[in-house]
């Protein structure tokens, strides 16, 4: 399983989107470095004021970039970083992979899946009725989360559009993604 980095995005200060740049560096075990969400523990508003102390599941944001082609055929216009991811892709079926999985990025960079990005209600504060598109229910009543996936920097290095990303699954059983 392959696939490529179309853009990287990160933003200094919180902000529900994030300008696109030439390249992000990851830094192991805190995120992107100059990004409002890097760090050792929770940086997102809500998680912090539940418990500072909690371990930062939430260092890399991934999201496909098919995803903006469904969007638009429901009339969204959505390009990359404007959901806050830090790397967007192609080629990869991220919501599949599973819990543990590594994403080896361009030449050095080694991120680790920890679980499916929970969308909250500022998405529908950038485009009204984005939200519902994004998180829904399946026929059996389960909640379906479709704005990427959640990762931590177990190696860091330089990331930019073009690099080919590779997939390791982890070894044993293998666990579907849940909310991080």
């Amino acid at each position: 399983m392959n696939g490529v980095v179309t853009a990287v995005s990160r933003n200094e200060v919180y902000s529900f989107t994030k300008p696109n740049r030439e390249s992000i560096t990851l830094l192991a075990g805190l995120g992107v470095e100059g990004d409002v969400h890097a760090g050792v523990t929770v940086k997102h508003r809500s998680r912090v004021a539940q418990d500072p102390s909690q371990p930062n599941l939430r260092q890399v944001h991934l999201i496909h970039e098919e995803l903006f082609a469904e969007l638009a055929s429901a009339g969204f216009r959505v390009g990359a970083g404007e959901l806050g991811e830090n790397i967007t892709t192609r080629g990869l079926d991220l919501l599949g992979l599973p819990v543990g999985a590594l994403l080896r990025i361009g030449g050095q960079a080694v991120v680790e899946v920890t679980g499916l990005r929970n969308p909250c209600l500022q998405i529908d504060g950038f485009q009204e009725g984005l939200l519902k598109q994004v998180v829904g229910r399946d026929g059996s009543g389960r909640v379906v989360r479709r704005a990427g996936v959640m990762s931590v920097v177990k190696v860091g290095g330089v990331v930019r559009p073009g690099d080919a990303i590779r997939v390791e699954l982890p070894e044993g059983v293998q666990r579907p993604l849940e909310r991080v």
